[in-house]
């Protein structure tokens, strides 16, 4: 016979009633999904750079939040898969 009282059956009044109140188990939480990105969306969010960065921008007048994004977006690393450029395209790349 086991006396492991996790295993066996609760007997008495008082077992039934303490394996009513056990922990539950540990729930684990769902993953993360990022969410979908929009081509072309645009997000808000704070971001701190030097005072005289947004004066030089601010300086050129309204769109200067865009002309921010420009100058990030060209400081991105080019995408691995390009293909050919217009330049590149000639007849003798038909295969």
């Amino acid at each position: 016979m086991n006396n492991d009282r996790t295993t066996r059956r609760p007997t008495s009044a008082r077992e039934s009633a303490e394996a009513l109140f056990k922990a539950p188990a540990p729930v684990t939480p769902a993953p993360v999904s990022k969410r979908a990105v929009v081509p072309g969306a645009k997000e808000v969010v704070t971001l701190r750079i030097d005072s005289e960065v947004l004066a030089h921008f601010q300086d050129g007048g309204p769109g200067w939040q865009d002309r921010i994004n420009a100058v990030l977006r060209k400081a991105l690393p080019a995408p691995a898969d390009e293909g050919l450029g217009p330049d590149e395209l000639n007849s003798s790349n038909d295969g």
